[in-house]
């Protein structure tokens, strides 16, 4: 190898090691940028979750099943637990809770209501985010 070319070569290994010790703090940065996303992805998930079973309580609710209103209101309370932080949120789990306690006492209709309600903050959720 020539002088100019041993330089040459010194001098793209210096360019490159700048690069990689410049760039190397910076991806762990935009690394948890995706994570964050897909934590984001999964709230979202679990509210159209959510929302599913509740609207699946409510229907039974109406046929005056309040056994089934009971499962879904429990399925729907638990993907809302995992829905992220929200005001709609705390509300339809309190709504949830209370369709379960009355489902559970065989009030099908007034657990109906707290559902429906349920499903009215949770749908509130999903056109925010």
């Amino acid at each position: 190898m020539t002088r100019s070319n041993i330089r040459i070569a010194l001098t793209l290994t210096g360019v490159l090691a700048t690069i990689l010790t410049t760039g190397m703090p910076l991806q762990s940065a935009f690394g948890e940028g995706g994570a964050r996303r897909d934590v984001v992805r999964q709230e979202q998930q679990n509210v159209k979750d959510a929302i599913e079973h509740a609207t699946e309580a409510v229907e039974h609710g109406k046929q005056g099943h309040a056994d089934k209103l009971v499962t879904h209101a429990e399925a729907s309370l638990q993907h809302a637990v995992r829905g992220g932080e929200d005001p709609h949120l705390a509300e339809a789990m309190t709504n949830l809770k209370s369709a379960i306690e009355h489902g559970k006492a065989g009030h099908a209709d007034v657990a109906t209501k707290h559902a429906e309600t349920a499903v009215t903050h949770l749908s509130q959720i999903s056109q925010i985010r």
